[in-house]
């Protein structure tokens, strides 16, 4: 087992399990509708079975795995309209949380933005899709937690959560990176000029950007 892999590890099997079997899917190295193969999992885990069938069971609840009967467990798919759904809510909630956090704007946000941007641009330049997902992800959720809405927060966390497989996905093709490194750029210029409007116009044609891309990926020939 990696060592990386070793410091992530908490403290029970199912916990361990389940906490990087979210981080697989969510970061695209296990696809949507690909199949979960329990036995190759469990070994690479080092765990048994039941807590790899327990943390299914979990991801099951939260929409990230399906189960067929006598096929097993698969990475879940979203549909088009699944996906159009969760960024429409996204919208209405982000809009409300940045309007929030423009408004305080607590002090240092949009340094630790422009620091987070900086590993953003340098995945970007590596081809790092990893990287980058998880380093975007860190940017709008830097300003999401500005707004100082806890619940608000947790209710976004689970629509970015159904999206991220996809989201990697995305940045796969280095056009569709360079595009977010720019997007990233003009809200943290709206946002040193503290311009909510601007701020959530350009937050609006971000996401519009990845639903149209997104609905490339998800209207494309299966195989493509």
């Amino acid at each position: 087992m990696s060592s990386a892999v070793q410091k992530r590890r908490p403290q029970t099997a199912q916990q361990f399990v389940l906490e990087e079997l979210r981080r697989a899917i969510t970061s695209g190295e296990l696809r949507p509708g690909g199949p979960i193969r329990q036995e190759a999992l469990a070994a690479r885990f080092e765990v048994s079975r039941v807590p790899l069938r327990e943390a299914l069971k979990a991801l099951e609840a939260e929409g990230l795995v399906v189960h067929h009967v006598h096929r097993g467990y698969f990475v879940a798919e979203l549909s088009l309209a699944d996906l159009e759904e969760i960024y429409r809510i996204r919208e209405l909630l982000e809009t409300e949380a940045v309007r929030t956090a423009v408004r305080r704007l607590p002090e240092g946000t949009v340094g630790t933005l422009e620091e987070i941007q900086r590993e953003v641009e340098r995945a970007a330049d590596a081809g790092d899709v990893t990287a980058m997902a998880a380093a975007n992800r860190r940017f709008h959720f830097t300003l999401i937690e500005a707004s100082g809405m806890p619940r608000l927060v947790r209710l976004i966390t689970t629509l970015w959560d159904s999206t991220d497989a996809y989201r990697s996905l995305y940045y796969t093709d280095a056009p569709h990176r360079e595009q977010a490194v720019r997007e990233h750029r003009a809200v943290i210029s709206a946002l040193r000029r503290r311009d909510e409007e601007a701020t959530v116009g350009r937050l609006d044609e971000h996401r519009a950007h990845a639903v149209a891309a997104l609905r490339e990926v998800l209207e494309a020939p299966a195989g493509d």
